[in-house]
């Protein structure tokens, strides 16, 4: 089956006391491999983590091209976080399912690319914080868009309001990730759950993320024409005529994402 799980997993934090801080070579190159991990047909889904004890720190704020451009003024600036901006939009359109496997600390804009992902898994000592008012910032990497349809408006203004650290137990209660598990379990239970995904009919996948991330900003009747168009392409896709064969022959279908 031509199914591949692609993982991205950042910088050994070992030694590293920036704890794979994100520089802005770092931005452009998650903009891009998010591009092209969604137009590789054989890639199925991305599991994100981090490298060592953490997910990561955040935007590396002493990176010499970001500190160029924060000196630089406004103008400056504003080239420098068109890179985030785009990183984010490319992972939220990416026509394939994502995971997050937060294995430790992950802030600031880390935090929201963590949100950003379809599924987040946690292990027991990640630990997440919206850092960026304690360093004079305002969110970004989405956090405004994603945090009140996450949590809710007044939650999602105390995580920005107080940027707090929270366990992982603390982010499982407020529903900010989907399981928390033992540090072993952590990536294993990542790929299981990239498999059974890679297993399914991608294009049904994509079309469910789609109507999903817009299923807020829209009404109750044009989400029901979405569905009704989206199934009747469904209908007529390859890996539907595959799934009712394969019911009615007692067997497992194979998925080709046509």
């Amino acid at each position: 089956m031509p199914a591949v799980v692609s993982e991205l997993k950042g910088r050994s934090s070992r030694g590293n006391s920036k704890k794979n801080a994100l520089t802005q070579s770092m931005f452009q190159g998650l903009r891009d491999l998010f591009l092209e991990v969604g137009d590789r047909a054989d890639d199925r889904v991305l599991i994100i983590t981090g490298g060592g004890d953490a997910f990561s720190s955040g935007a590396d704020l002493t990176d010499p091209d970001a500190a160029m451009k924060i000196a630089g003024g406004r103008g400056s600036a504003l080239a420098w976080m068109r890179l985030v901006e785009q990183a984010a939009l490319m992972l939220h359109e990416l026509p394939k399912p994502t995971i997050a496997a937060v294995n430790g600390v992950a802030a600031g804009a880390s935090l929201n690319m963590a949100l950003g992902c379809d599924l987040i898994l946690a292990s027991e000592e990640a630990r997440f914080s919206e850092i960026f008012v304690h360093r004079g910032l305002v969110l970004d990497f989405g956090g405004h868009w994603l945090l009140p349809r996450l949590v809710g408006l007044h939650r999602a203004k105390e995580l920005a309001f107080f940027g707090e650290i929270l366990s992982a137990a603390e982010a499982d209660d407020l529903g900010l990730v989907n399981r928390v598990v033992p540090p072993a379990d952590l990536l294993p239970l990542a790929r299981e759950w990239a498999a059974r995904l890679a297993a399914l009919p991608p294009i049904n996948l994509s079309i469910m993320k789609r109507a999903l991330n817009r299923a807020l900003e829209t009404s109750m009747a044009a989400s029901l024409e979405f569905e009704a168009v989206a199934q009747n392409v469904s209908f007529s896709s390859v890996d539907t005529v595959e799934a009712m064969a394969a019911f009615a022959e007692k067997r497992e279908p194979q998925f080709r994402g046509e």
